[in-house]
């Protein structure tokens, strides 16, 4: 016998999806919930019976781009280098996917109260990475991965502003030459 699939809620995941795209492409503090709601064809009564404002709507978009990493991290799990793999994973995102910059530094930026629920969410998120980075320098071989790993988080952070202000393709190879400077892993 099977199990039904759960249903699911196309007017929350539409919100959500309207939200994540503008406030990607636009920035969160200049898209009103007017804006989302418009081009969600969603009512104001429907959004509040999802989420209890804007702040719930950033959250839910950081959520998604958090669940997104993690599970390509997973898709990548079984490389047989898998530090290589995660340093090529973020060259590309760097390059294909977020070309506006870092989602994550993008939200910081517009909340700057560290105890809010979206620096919070940002705080777990980048801890989370920085551990996968850590286990894959020590399964590498590096004498300090957690040294490794800040390095490759920062130069990631670098990538992705410089990818949106410079252009992604010349800084996907600076990226990759700098991580393989701070890994000592041929990346070509």
């Amino acid at each position: 016998m099977t199990t039904p699939a759960a249903p699911t809620n196309d007017a929350r995941e539409r919100l959500a999806a309207t939200a994540s795209d503008l406030f990607y492409r636009k920035g969160i503090h200049s898209v009103g919930v007017d804006r989302i709601l418009s081009e969600a064809g969603m009512s104001r009564a429907t959004m509040y019976r999802h989420f209890g404002g804007k702040e719930d709507l950033v959250v839910a978009y950081l959520e998604g781009e958090d669940r997104t990493i993690r599970s390509q991290v997973a898709a990548a799990g079984g490389a047989p280098d898998p530090l290589a793999a995660a340093i090529h994973g973020i060259a590309d995102d760097v390059a294909h996917r977020h070309t506006r910059g870092c989602p994550f530094i993008n939200a910081a930026a517009e909340y700057p109260d560290e105890a809010s629920p979206v620096r919070r969410l940002i705080a777990t998120h980048r801890a989370w990475f920085r551990g996968v980075l850590t286990q894959a320098a020590a399964g590498a071989g590096a004498t300090d991965p957690e040294r490794v790993a800040a390095a490759l988080v920062m130069l990631r952070d670098a990538a992705l502003v410089g990818g949106y202000l410079d252009g992604a393709e010349s800084i996907r190879e600076a990226f990759l030459d700098a991580a393989s400077a701070v890994t000592g892993a041929d990346l070509a």
